[in-house]
């Protein structure tokens, strides 16, 4: 049967987690095209998802002995000058209040905080951010982008990859990088690396991010929105000026001496626990309201765009928003497999239908064009049309079509 994006024509699920073998690995935004040529999907080893099996591993971690690893790191780096000794990118989510202040009040350090802003920032999202930077204390740098550009780009990454949210994805990944090269800084913290989530588990035998997420030797294959910078620049009048600071470094332009470590590496990451340590440190706030497509209310809560980003995700590879949540709390032993499953059929692939008109608004995107090009990203191993509704053929709780 037809597959799209390479994806593995049977689909499995992993005996511990609700994953299945169709979850999309993390490759470096701008290798992107609409046939995903370069892409990798989630590792299965006798039926269990490397998700999992780093989870497994994770309990065999000497944490005490990570931690003096990362001692020995932040005295290699640490400055008694009251100068800034590393960079710790974020907008004030649980992950970066928890990053930015542990290495702040724990382990003494120095950290000045970089925020590449949501595309449309939810109000209790943008509440949330200037709590962590007036109840963390923190001094930040804020680099918002040519709106056009921000627009333009979003919209042809609807249209051509029905990925909404690599923009933010390509600032998010890239700025930090830049800034610190800005500000002379060779340390930046990211919190925990895309294997907790189903890269492969070898990515988590190293604290450093591969460089390839964040610097090229040159611009030549470089895409954006599924088009060349060439094609952006004639088609769609976007000049490099604009683009420049979507685009990762080019090699000779990068401190040499630059390191971007996850501090999850060194210190034991829990979703769940981070939020309860925003809680009480920044009063951090939940969603007033289940987020569309789950069941939680505190998971990457601040971008309005995000909600559909995950929509998406659901339509082209078969996974949810409440798979990707339930998932990691089997993983942390917070649900059982019986209890996920049921919350995968309760709330999967719900269109979020909260900010979608604002969203399409901004991107003078028309409704019924969007749910068209839905339809057209639907690989046909994965969905059936019946009765003019879509089905799944395979669920983790064997009802789709085909099991």
């Amino acid at each position: 049967m037809k597959t799209f994006y390479n994806l593995p024509e049977k689909v499995e699920f992993c005996k511990i987690c609700v994953n299945s073998n169709q979850y999309p690995a993390s490759i470096p935004e701008w290798k992107h095209d609409v046939n995903r040529t370069k892409a990798n999907y989630i590792n299965f080893t006798d039926g269990i998802c490397d998700g999992c099996i780093q989870a497994i591993k994770k309990k065999e971690i000497n944490w005490k002995s990570r931690e003096e690893e990362l001692l020995i790191l932040l005295d290699k780096h640490r400055k008694n000058n009251g100068d800034y000794d590393c960079l710790v990118p974020g907008s004030g989510g649980k992950d970066s209040v928890f990053a930015s202040i542990i290495l702040k009040e724990k382990y003494g350090m120095n950290p000045l905080t970089v925020t590449w802003p949501p595309i449309l920032y939810t109000d209790y999202g943008f509440q949330n951010f200037k709590n962590w930077l007036s109840l963390g204390g923190f001094d930040n740098i804020t680099y918002t982008p040519s709106g056009e550009a921000m627009r333009k780009l979003t919209k042809i990454a609807i249209e051509t990859l029905l990925h909404p949210f690599q923009t933010f994805i390509l600032g998010q990944k890239n700025l930090a990088p830049k800034i610190a090269r800005n500000f002379n800084l060779n340390l930046v913290f990211f919190g925990e690396n895309e294997a907790e989530y189903g890269n492969p588990v070898a990515d988590n035998y190293t604290a450093l991010r591969d460089k390839s997420f964040y610097s090229v030797s040159n611009l030549k294959n470089i895409t954006l929105a599924g088009k060349t910078i060439e094609e952006l620049e004639k088609n769609y009048k976007l000049k490099l000026s604009d683009l420049r600071i979507f685009l990762p470094l080019i090699e000779e332009e990068t401190n040499n001496n630059l390191q971007v470590h996850y501090l999850g590496y060194y210190i034991k990451w829990v979703p769940q626990e981070s939020y309860y340590y925003a809680v009480e440190k920044t009063n951090f706030k939940a969603r007033p309201f289940r987020t569309e497509g789950t069941y939680s209310k505190y998971n990457s809560i601040d971008d309005k765009i995000d909600d559909l980003h995950h929509y998406t995700r659901f339509i082209k590879f078969g996974i949810g928003r409440a798979t990707d949540d339930a998932a990691q709390e089997i993983r942390n032993n917070h649900i059982t497999r019986d209890e996920a499953c049921a919350l995968v059929k309760k709330f999967d692939g719900e269109l979020p239908v909260r900010y979608l008109s604002e969203v399409l608004d901004y991107l003078d995107v028309d409704e019924d064009y969007f749910h068209k090009r839905c339809d057209d990203f639907r690989s046909p191993h994965l969905w059936i049309k019946m009765n003019n509704n879509w089905l799944l053929r395979h669920t983790v709780n064997k009802d789709g079509v085909d099991d």
